[in-house]
């Protein structure tokens, strides 16, 4: 469904992406893990046309695309990371302006308005102002909006930063929703959590490169089940080991603040980049 070969986007002296080789399936969950500044926003805009690549090409069904490819740009949608909504709006204007944007018809339209608020439980907030709504509905909003013209792709650039984890639980169920429409999805995202309960495979990107691919549950097994964090006033060691038994008994050697914890995505991302998800 979508490919790229060997992808650069250069600004001036710096490279954000390098020489990325990707290929997501037709249906697929694929995510893009990395901190910020790994070059995962970037690379989400050139599969999206919203950008040119210095280098490189980017295939959506089996078509090389452009900044001019119309007819590809109808079969995506796109939820950028920054709120795109305008304030004065209310929710039905916002859909209908990107129904009218895409050209469809005002049944088709008013029909698919409809079935996309009560899919995404905004019936109610139908007629209410952009500016009254809440950080998580205004979300959901951007998410359904670009669903107006039923893509076949869509892309989510941190489709929950900023908000708090009950909120981002409940856009977690809308894109497990949207998951079962048949969608080819990426996203992508530098919450650990997040990327382990959706993506059916994650690529860990780092300075501009696709590190590693795999899906979280391999990605998993390619690392001991617990680690100690030991804190020693100053800086965080990471010990890693098989057993829960094996990392007590070792922590009692250590002095100062310990953590015991299982061992998630986060440290299969510092084991393939030595660097984490937070810095």
């Amino acid at each position: 469904m979508i490919k790229t070969i060997d992808l650069v986007k250069k600004y001036n002296d710096l490279t954000a992406v390098n020489k990325l080789n990707l290929w997501v399936k037709e249906g697929e969950f694929y995510g893009l893990l990395g901190p910020n500044g790994a070059g995962k926003t970037t690379t989400l805009k050139m599969l999206s046309m919203l950008l040119n690549p210095s280098d490189g090409q980017v295939y959506v069904k089996g078509e090389v695309i452009s900044r001019k490819s119309k007819d590809i740009k109808s079969v995506i949608g796109v939820v950028p990371q920054h709120f795109s909504l305008q304030r004065e709006m209310n929710v039905k204007e916002t859909l209908v302006l990107h129904g009218y944007l895409h050209k469809m018809k005002r049944k088709v339209i008013n029909r698919r308005m409809k079935e996309l608020l009560t899919f995404a439980d905004m019936t109610e907030q139908m007629n209410k102002p952009i500016e009254q709504l809440s950080g998580g509905n205004k979300r959901k909003l951007m998410i359904i909006r670009s669903m107006m013209h039923k893509p076949e792709v869509l892309f989510l650039d941190e489709p929950t930063v900023g908000l708090d984890a009950s909120i981002r639980r409940s856009i977690w169920d809308l894109l497990k929703k949207l998951k079962t429409e048949g969608l080819t999805i990426i996203l992508t995202t530098h919450y650990i959590e997040e990327a382990n309960i959706l993506c059916d495979r994650i690529g860990m990107m780092s300075k501009g490169q696709l590190i590693k691919e795999n899906t979280p549950k391999k990605f998993l097994e390619e690392i001991q089940n617990y680690v100690i964090e030991a804190f020693d006033g100053e800086s965080t060691d990471y010990h890693y080991f098989d057993s829960k038994e094996e990392a007590s008994e070792f922590s009692k050697k250590i002095d100062g603040e310990i953590y015991i914890r299982k061992t998630n995505l986060e440290d299969v991302y510092v084991k393939y980049t030595n660097e984490r998800m937070d810095k």
